[in-house]
């Protein structure tokens, strides 16, 4: 009778799901003080922390993700026991408007908040883009001053600048969602009149039929102004044009007078600030919630000015749109402008690290009532490659100080040195591995970037003293020595007195950190 053959076992593969990665030690270290000299500043200001659930339930998450145009898109999503939808939050700002509907008659108004964490998106994965990454908010709930939206851009600024950007590498742009309102008005009342002109007063003008479809591409439009230029979006408001590729992208089907504010709002910019304004004036032509918008901008500029956050800094700039169909008012990013060198070696600039604005419709989904609110956003991996881009991470961070193991019987001996250590506030462990080969022992404190070993053989033991080796120092020594008489006399190995231990290895971790 034949055996049966055994299956053969099927095993997972050790790979984490497509869209995500690991993160080691030093990712971890620099994450984490990054996001400390952030939330400094934010407690700086007034904002106190909130942690909230990583899950929501989907009908409390809503529509609002500015990235995609279905609602419900981009999350992950999935059904409980009882049915209900829930959802790994997208960003921190859906949870605050939770979180502030279900307290608000118990917490202060306005209610300041800052956040940190995970957030997920259910988006295809690329190069250097993941499905989970982290955020770190700042908002403020409850309050229609501009002076908060001011207040956000000079707090983005001053944390810019703590966490290693200094001024001239980083512009913040200020602009408004009410202006665009503005144009988009300037633009009905111009096609009205054209229709009119064509088929009579009588005849319903057909822009109303999908008004909302018809702006949505306007705006779609707007967003490709930094792709595509003026010339590009003129045609794509008009009739078209072809793309890089030799394909052909229909036009909104706007005349060239009707596109004319929207070109004008995209290139408003002056030269100054005054002139910005200007320019952004004749952009809205007579409607109101643009004249709105244009003194909501005056006044946020006039408050940074007067807090001494001048055009070095934060400037107006129409080009700024970011995801307008989730803001209401003043929206802002923060934009970094030194050159780094993509795969194929050419320059470009970094880009965008933070942005945000105001939104007043978000708790309203669940009181019924309008509720002003601001904050900022900022991309915490983005702006940690930035800073890495730049040299100002500490890429080599210590690890603990190994205590070798000369001999297992003394066991006990080596944990009271580490306890000592450890007890001063220095990281220490000891070598749990096989303590047979001291060279693998060496090799590990390498692999952990340890700054000093501590070694104690029995002769050592014996005469109260302990060998004290720099291991930073003697890797960069070790190039240039060619002779065992160089390598004993190396000032990278020392003889301490046993109880000079924790002084002694404390000189020696500050003199690695230079």
């Amino acid at each position: 009778m034949a055996k049966n053959k055994k299956q053969k076992v099927k095993r997972p593969k050790a790979l984490p799901p497509r869209g995500f990665r690991d993160y080691f030690g030093t990712d971890v270290t620099e994450r984490n003080d990054m996001l400390g000299k952030i939330t400094d500043v934010y407690q700086r200001y007034g904002f106190d922390p909130l942690e909230t659930p990583a899950v929501e339930t989907v009908e409390a998450l809503g529509s609002f993700l500015p990235d995609v145009d279905r609602p419900n898109a981009g999350i992950f999503a999935w059904q409980d026991e009882d049915d209900a939808w829930m959802a790994l939050r997208y960003d921190l700002t859906a949870p605050l408007a939770r979180v502030y509907a279900q307290f608000r008659n118990d917490l202060p108004t306005p209610y300041r908040r800052f956040a940190v964490g995970p957030v997920w998106r259910n988006e295809k994965a690329g190069p250097g883009r993941y499905r989970q990454f982290y955020q770190c908010d700042a908002d403020t709930v409850g309050s229609a001053s501009m002076a908060a939206d001011a207040e956000i851009c000079a707090m983005l600024s001053d944390t810019l600048e703590a966490v290693g950007i200094p001024r001239g590498d980083y512009v913040i742009r200020l602009n408004n969602r009410k202006v665009l309102s503005g144009v988009l008005e300037a633009v009905v009342e111009i096609v009205v009149h054209e229709q009119m002109q064509t088929a009579g007063p009588d005849s319903p003008p057909s822009i109303y039929d999908e008004m909302s479809e018809w702006e949505a591409n306007v705006l779609r439009t707007i967003d490709k102004f930094d792709k595509v230029g003026e010339s590009g979006v003129r045609e794509l408001l008009t009739d078209g044009r072809l793309d890089a590729s030799g394909a052909f992208i229909d036009g909104v089907g706007l005349s060239d007078a009707a596109a004319e504010p929207v070109i004008e709002f995209l290139t408003s910019k002056g030269d100054d600030t005054a002139a910005t304004l200007e320019n952004l004036t004749k952009a809205v032509g007579t409607s109101e919630v643009g004249f709105k918008g244009i003194r909501e901008l005056e006044e946020i500029f006039n408050l940074l000015v007067a807090q001494g956050y001048g055009t070095d800094r934060i400037v107006i700039d129409p080009s700024v749109v970011r995801g307008l169909g989730y803001y209401t008012g003043p929206v802002y990013e923060a934009e970094l402008t030194f050159d780094i060198l993509d795969e194929k070696g050419r320059k470009r600039q970094f880009g965008s690290v933070a942005g945000g604005g105001r939104y007043d419709d978000l708790v309203k989904r669940f009181t019924g009532q309008e509720v002003p609110a601001t904050g900022v956003s900022i991309g915490v991996d983005r702006l940690l490659a930035a800073l890495r881009e730049k040299g100002r991470m500490n890429s080599r961070a210590n690890g603990p100080v190994i205590v070798t193991v000369m001999d297992r019987d003394r066991m006990g001996n080596y944990q009271t040195m580490v306890s000592e250590l450890r007890n001063a506030g220095i990281r220490a462990e000891v070598y749990l591995g096989n303590p047979k080969n001291f060279g693998n022992q060496l090799k590990y404190a390498d692999a952990r970037n340890s700054p000093v070993a501590v070694i104690e053989g029995g002769n050592e033991f014996e005469s109260g003293v302990v060998q004290i080796k720099d291991l930073a120092l003697g890797a960069a020594l070790a190039a240039n020595i060619t002779t065992n008489e160089e390598w004993k006399a190396q000032p990278a190995q020392m003889e301490i007195a046993r109880g000079d231990l924790v002084s002694e290895v404390r000189k020696m971790i500050a003199r690695a950190d230079g």
